[in-house]
């Protein structure tokens, strides 16, 4: 693993700074309003119409204006002025509030219905179904005062506790054991390509790369988001050129591939991010997918995917094939993966270069002027935070064990926090062990007596911070002290809070969520409800359906083919993002958005590596900002056009 080229080359990518600068001033606080209020409606709508919101987008939008304004000020903005703005724009785009709009479509939904959960779903998660809050779709109503207050409550503690155990693993993983981070250059490149923009740089390539890949989002933008939310405010039916979210070709190939679900995404921006993604992750994930298909007609055959008949289309085709089979082996290919992530951090042990580590004496020296804290702090941090997420569970759900909180918080979370820090330190992999959350409350159901569904919705701590090292060296990269970091925080929290809300209550105000006005909503979330309330039926009495899917046969063979998968590539000598790639392509999934992932990773690797060379690992992640940026600014417009005329749509004259 140590000597993969693939991860080489995205370890190379950037080398560590020896300064460091805040960044925050005034430019950032208006920064924080404008994306608030001017960006984060048009990436809900885009999240409910095509799946995906604007986040990138309007991050660069958002660092092009401020670079602009600077430059016709006879101004600039310093790399880590950018990053701050960057950083923030993502902060700003968390909408707490759109949790909101899924709850009260869970507690209305015919899946709740189907599965006899409505009168379950506890009332600080959303109002009951027959509430007025519901029927005249606005937040502002008495019976969201507990979930409203319960989501601010659990977001301040949030806000706090991504500098605790997350800040002292990297600290560890960083500083002490000093281990690589591949992927964290590759996030840092985006921001800096505007740093050198305002720089006017007139040799630099990061610019004339940002704004090609702007340029193409605009123009595929147009006919994939913009054309279609116009059209819909003057005709009965919206023209769209490009369905969305894909063209379901399953009913076409259930004769000669039955039990499969068949499609295709045909959106562009997926094949930048198959240009982005590691080529043999991209692979390993096709080869997984090309397992899948071909094994569903015989698992078909042989009455194990029984569910599925003729007829079914893409979702209905993949809850039926969950039931029947991967939703156990998608559990036993999860530990799998986990078994294989845990050995290779207890291998690299022993395998770390002589004379690459640092010493536990650099975790209280670290570098000047990074803006670290005290270690103990940090410490201190996640402590207080679990204890809070504890005496909330406590409250939300007393008859669930007690123990079960303080073990999610003060044994699991800091075991596998740890595992994954390394591993996103040695080779850019997150690491999760499947089903812990689920499994501890079917034992609490099972051998402590308790019955009913609160606990699936308790803020309960499990967390992975070890993804959060990865952040905290994209910070290091672009140059930018931590404490600008905290500032931004401070700053941005009630923004985001207050922006939410305000646009969530419009958006629902506009149509029904889900709805034809929001498609992707309306194709989707059906399926995400019967997933989600299908394992929240294990904890009630009875035969429960959770029980009816699992079994353990199906979980036992998904950990052998996963572990013997691992074990037949590595033998064979394949890159290690082939062998998790593989994998994880073995799961049920939709498999519809892969091909232009595909054709994006053999576009990078075949035409564009060999025409431009090692400085393809560069361009890439810079035209994928920009195809981010030019998609957002289509999807803001038709944003802005479709509320504002719907609002007025809306007036008395």
């Amino acid at each position: 693993m140590h000597e993969d080229k693939e991860l080489q080359e995205y370890r190379d990518l950037l080398k560590t700074p020896t300064r460091f600068e805040e960044g925050f001033d005034w430019k950032t606080i208006v920064g924080a309003i404008f994306i608030g209020f001017l960006m984060m409606p048009g990436s809900m709508y885009l999240q409910l119409v095509i799946g995906t919101g604007i986040g990138p987008a309007a991050r660069w939008v958002t660092i092009i204006l401020f670079a602009e304004l600077a430059k016709r000020s006879y101004s600039d903005l310093k790399q880590q002025e950018i990053f701050l703005l960057y950083y923030m724009a993502g902060a700003a785009l968390h909408t707490p509030f759109q949790g909101l709009l899924w709850s009260q479509y869970l507690v209305q939904s015919d899946a709740a219905r189907m599965l006899g959960l409505t009168d379950y779903i506890p009332l600080w998660v959303a109002p009951p179904a027959e509430s007025a809050a519901l029927l005249e779709r606005t937040f502002f109503h008495s019976d969201w005062l507990i979930p409203i207050l319960l989501l601010i409550g659990t977001q301040i503690i949030t806000r706090i506790d991504q500098f605790g155990l997350g800040y002292a693993l990297y600290r560890i993983t960083s500083d002490v054991e000093r281990l690589p981070f591949p992927m964290a250059p590759v996030a840092a490149l985006g921001t800096m390509a505007l740093a050198e923009s305002t720089e006017e740089r007139e040799s630099g390539w990061k610019w004339r790369v940002f704004s090609i890949g702007a340029v193409i989002g605009l123009a595929f933008g147009a006919v994939y988001v913009l054309l279609p939310a116009v059209s819909a405010l003057f005709l009965m039916e919206p023209i769209r050129l490009i369905p969305i979210p894909w063209i379901d070709l399953t009913l076409h190939t259930e004769e000669w591939l039955p039990a499969v679900a068949t499609g295709i995404q045909f959106d562009l921006g997926l094949v930048f991010v198959g240009m982005v993604l590691p080529f043999w992750a991209v692979i390993g994930g096709l080869g997984g997918l090309i397992i899948t298909i071909v094994a569903n007609p015989f698992l078909y055959q042989a009455g194990i995917l029984h569910r599925w008949h003729p007829g079914m289309r893409t979702v209905e085709t993949v809850f039926a094939n969950n039931f029947d089979f991967y939703l156990s082996f998608g559990i036993g290919l999860g530990v799998a993966i986990a078994v294989v992530g845990i050995w290779h951090v207890a291998r690299s042990f022993h395998r770390s270069a002589a004379g690459t580590r640092g010493s536990w004496r650099d975790l209280f020296r670290p570098p000047p002027g990074r803006g670290d804290f005290n270690f103990w702090i940090s410490i201190g941090i996640y402590v207080f935070s679990t204890l809070s997420y504890v005496l909330l569970c406590v409250w939300l759900v007393p008859n669930f064990p007690v123990v079960f909180f303080l073990l999610y918080g003060f044994i699991y979370t800091p075991m596998i926090s740890y595992i994954t820090a390394r591993m996103e330190g040695i080779a850019g992999q997150f690491v999760s062990l499947p089903l812990v959350r689920e499994a501890s409350f079917i034992a609490g159901a099972k051998y402590f007596g308790y019955q009913g569904i609160e606990i699936w919705y308790a803020p309960i701590p499990i967390h992975n911070y070890g993804s959060a090292t990865v952040g905290f060296r994209e910070i290091e990269l672009t140059g930018t002290s931590i404490r600008g970091i905290i500032k931004s925080e401070i700053v941005v929290f009630p923004v985001v809070m207050i922006a939410s809300l305000l646009f969530s209550q419009f958006i629902w105000r506009l149509a029904p969520i889900p709805s034809n006005a929001y498609p992707f909503a309306q194709e989707l979330w059906h399926l995400q409800a019967l997933n989600t309330l299908l394992m929240q039926t294990s904890t009630l009495e009875g035969n429960s359906l959770f029980f009816q899917a699992l079994s353990w046969t199906y979980v036992g063979a998904g950990t052998l083919l996963g572990v013997l998968t691992y074990l037949l590539l590595s033998l064979c000598g394949l890159p290690i993002m082939l062998v998790y790639g593989m994998v994880r392509g073995l799961g049920q999934s939709t498999p519809h958005g892969l091909i232009l992932e595909v054709v994006g990773a053999l576009l990078g690797r075949f035409f564009f590596l060999k025409r431009y060379g090692a400085m393809w690992r560069q361009y890439a992640p810079v035209l994928l900002a920009g195809f981010s940026c030019g998609m957002g600014l289509t999807g803001m417009f038709a944003m802005g056009v479709t509320l504002i005329l719907k609002s007025l749509s809306r007036l008395p004259y």
